[in-house]
């Protein structure tokens, strides 16, 4: 196997650990790892590079993509690529490949498994009493026969199915395609529909969650409309995309209590302000996108990049390409 020049493009919003660490041990041994300096010219730092690991995507420059010349692969370490200038670097006849949501599925499934549960036992107001020394309040709700939709039935939904079928929720997929009948079985799937029937299902859900890419066909796939469509008792959770999601139509269905709650982990513009109204609602649980950031998707992710540094150094061609 060829020793390749690789070239890691390290993260601007100081997120090294365990990333970082994960990439020098899976790579270094086997490579020339080299580091992405942001404050030095760029062309002379990517001559002769075979291979670009992109920590998210979100900090490249066209610049980069001219210099690129010698790229075989520019490999995003992230799963969602709606914020990368992909038809560009297509353009340049650059490979892109990402890591798909199976190496992030089960952290991602669990932070939506968490929302659900907090929500269930109204977490703020039991804080809240907590606090005040008032103790066997306030009344939860189990979360057994509770019909969970889940809106994309991929990596993190199956990982969300899986958890959800433990506690024995009703579970109804929408998806585009055919899902076997034992995929189905294996998951707890009542049924799955497709998305022309989105509308229909949504006022039987107690909980809808979200597990779908960003592109201009799911952009504000729940807008007002929808969310007037959901139980005033019905929960929304989003651990995929914020803009999947009309937040000020989502603020206004939760400010004036014709939506139950929401859990987010994603929002349309990162980072959300503090201050911003949505999180000062009560029946709001959020995280900063941090649903995917765990040891686990750290070693899973850099698996999958590291598997196609091997691949490209053995001359056989790379795995999880970008192609549209």
């Amino acid at each position: 196997m060829k020793r390749l020049k690789v070239l890691f493009l390290p993260s601007l919003v100081e997120l090294k650990d365990p990333w970082e660490r994960d990439v020098i041990q899976a790579i270094g041994p086997k490579h020339d790892l080299r580091f992405f300096k942001y404050d030095q010219p760029v062309p002379p730092q990517f001559e002769g590079i075979d291979v670009v690991i992109d920590f998210a995507g979100d900090s490249v420059t066209r610049e980069m993509a001219d210099a690129a010349s010698s790229v075989k692969l520019w490999h995003l370490l992230v799963t969602g690529y709606d914020h990368f200038d992909v038809k560009y670097w297509q353009m340049k006849k650059l490979p892109v490949a990402n890591c798909p949501g199976v190496f992030a599925g089960l952290a991602m499934a669990e932070c939506a498994m968490m929302f659900m549960i907090m929500l269930s036992r109204q977490w703020h107001e039991a804080q809240a009493c907590l606090s005040q020394g008032m103790f066997y309040r306030p009344l939860g709700f189990e979360l057994e026969n509770r019909v969970l939709g889940l809106v994309g039935f991929g990596a993190t939904a199956k990982a969300l199915a899986s958890k959800a079928k433990a506690f024995s929720m009703r579970i109804i997929a929408v998806d585009i395609r055919d899902v076997p009948e034992d995929e189905r079985r294996e998951f707890g799937i009542e049924f799955v529909a497709k998305p022309p029937d989105l509308d229909k299902l949504i006022p039987r859900f107690d909980f809808l969650s979200l597990h779908l890419q960003l592109n201009s066909e799911t952009r504000h796939i729940i807008d007002a409309r929808r969310l007037a469509l959901m139980k005033p008792t019905a929960y929304l959770i989003n651990v995929a995309r914020g803009a999947l999601v009309d937040e000020k139509a989502l603020y206004a269905a939760l400010a004036e209590k014709r939506l139950g709650g929401a859990g987010l982990d994603v929002f349309s513009t990162e980072p959300l302000d503090p201050d911003d109204p949505l999180l000062k609602l009560k029946n709001v649980v959020a995280t900063p996108h941090s649903s995917s950031v765990t040891d686990g998707t750290s070693r899973r992710r850099v698996a999958c990049v590291a598997e196609n540094v091997d691949r490209i150094a053995s001359g056989l061609p790379p795995l999880y390409l970008i192609t549209s």
